[in-house]
C-alpha cells in the first residue's frame, strides 16, 4: 500500500494524507475533549463547552464514582465480560473445529444458520427474548445477561474461527487420530494451541462487544447491584437537567479500561487477521 502510495501522482498523495490527518483530527479530537471536560464543573462545561478547564480537579471523578456506583458497576462489566468472552470463544473454536474437520450431510445448514445469525439484530428479539427469560426465571439475574452475550457473540466468532481451523492441516488430526487419541484430546492439546492467533483476534472482538453491551443490561436488570457500567452512566442524563461534568468523568472511567485493552492487545488483533482469521 505504501508503494502504491508512493508512485501515485503528488497530487493524489498530498489528497490522501490530507483526507487521512483530516480522519485522524476527528477521530482523536472527541477523546481529547472527552478527557478535558470531564476535569470541568457542569456551569463551565455550560458556558464554554470547547474551552480548556480553567482550574483543573478530579471532584467529577469521586462524585461520579459514589454517587452511580461505578465500583460496582466495573466490577460487573469486568464479570460479564470475562466470563462471555471465555466461553464464546471456546464454544465457537469447538463449533468451527467440529464444522470445519468432521465430515458430516447438515453441515452446510449448520453453517448457514451462523451466517444468518450475523444478521439477527438485538432490537428485533429484545422482547421475545425477555419473555423467553422470565419464564425461565432468570431476569433480574447474572446468567440472563451472560447467556444473551453469549448467544450474540457466536456467530461471529464461528465464522472468524471456521477459515482459521480449515487451514490446519488434516494430517495433523489424522495422526493424533491413528495414536488413538480422541476428539477431546485433539481439541484441547492440538486445536487449541494452533489457534493461539484467532483465539485472540475472537477474544479482543468478544470483549470490546460485551463491554460496551447496553440494552440487555438495562432491559433484564432492574437492580443497581447487577448493572454494568454502560447502564450505569445513564443515571446522569435526566430529564430535566444534565451533569455533564459527572457524565464526562463516568464516560471515561468506562472507557479507559476498554482503551488500554486495546492498547495492549491491538497488534494481537491486526496479527491474528493477518495470520488467516478471515482467510478464504
Amino acid at each position: 500500500m505504501n508503494t502504491d502510495l508512493q508512485r501515485a501522482p503528488l497530487g493524489w498523495r498530498v489528497s490522501a494524507y490530507i483526507l487521512m490527518f483530516i480522519f485522524a483530527v476527528l477521530t482523536i479530537y472527541p477523546m481529547v475533549w472527552l478527557g478535558y471536560s470531564s476535569l470541568k464543573p457542569n456551569r463551565e462545561i455550560m458556558q464554554n463547552p470547547l474551552a480548556l478547564p480553567k482550574s483543573p480537579t478530579l471532584n467529577n471523578y469521586f462524585v461520579a464514582w459514589e454517587m452511580a456506583g461505578l465500583g460496582t458497576a466495573l466490577l460487573n462489566s469486568i464479570f460479564y465480560t470475562s466470563i462471555s468472552t471465555t466461553a464464546t470463544v471456546l464454544i465457537a473454536l469447538a463449533a468451527a473445529f467440529g464444522l470445519a474437520k468432521f465430515p458430516f450431510k447438515s453441515k452446510s445448514f449448520f453453517i448457514s444458520a451462523f451466517a444468518m445469525g450475523l444478521m439477527i439484530t438485538i432490537h428485533a428479539v429484545i422482547i421475545p427474548l425477555f419473555l423467553v427469560e422470565v419464564k425461565m426465571r432468570i431476569v433480574n439475574t447474572r446468567l440472563g445477561i451472560i447467556l444473551p452475550y453469549v448467544a450474540f457473540g457466536i456467530p461471529l466468532s464461528v465464522m472468524i474461527a471456521l477459515s482459521y481451523v480449515r487451514s490446519i492441516p488434516d494430517a495433523i488430526i489424522e495422526s493424533a487420530e491413528i495414536d488413538g487419541a480422541k476428539y477431546r484430546y485433539v481439541f484441547w492439546k492440538m486445536i487449541l494451541p494452533l489457534s493461539t492467533p484467532v483465539i485472540t483476534t475472537m477474544a479482543i472482538l468478544s470483549f470490546l462487544s460485551h463491554w460496551n453491551e447496553f440494552l440487555f443490561v438495562f432491559v433484564f436488570t432492574s437492580s443497581a447491584s447487577l448493572k454494568s457500567l454502560p447502564p450505569a452512566i445513564t443515571i446522569f442524563a435526566g430529564k430535566r437537567m444534565t451533569e455533564y461534568g459527572l457524565q464526562y468523568a463516568a464516560l471515561v472511567i468506562g472507557i479507559l479500561p476498554m482503551f488500554i485493552f486495546y492498547i495492549c492487545f491491538h497488534s494481537q488483533l491486526i496479527k491474528g487477521f493477518g495470520e488467516g482469521a478471515l482467510k478464504e
